[in-house]
């Protein structure tokens, strides 16, 4: 699913035009990126938590050059689901 479908769903679903509803949606997801930059975790009850996760410094490799290289330890965002949200999706999604 796309943001377009999202957008498409909602404005269907709420008789709210699609310019609206893209808005809405667009600015929601520039609200959670500004807040995830600023370093604060973002937490929708019963939907999940966009998190930030700090990543330890380790030794990588670079193949092409037979190196050895530091990678860093940094942050990055990420998502961890709430628990109604995990059990709905184990009860209605078959496995493939």
């Amino acid at each position: 699913m796309t943001k377009a479908d999202i957008v498409t769903r909602i404005s269907e679903k709420l008789g709210i035009e699609k310019g609206d509803v893209q808005a809405t949606v667009e600015s929601f997801m520039e609200e959670v990126k500004s807040s995830l930059e600023n370093g604060d975790n973002v937490y929708l009850r019963g939907f999940g938590s966009f998190i930030i996760k700090t990543r330890a410094e380790k030794t990588g490799r670079n193949i092409s050059k037979n190196t050895t290289i530091k990678i860093p330890a940094h942050n990055i965002p990420a998502f961890k689901p709430a628990k109604v949200f995990v059990e709905g999706v184990k009860s209605n999604v078959q496995v493939k």
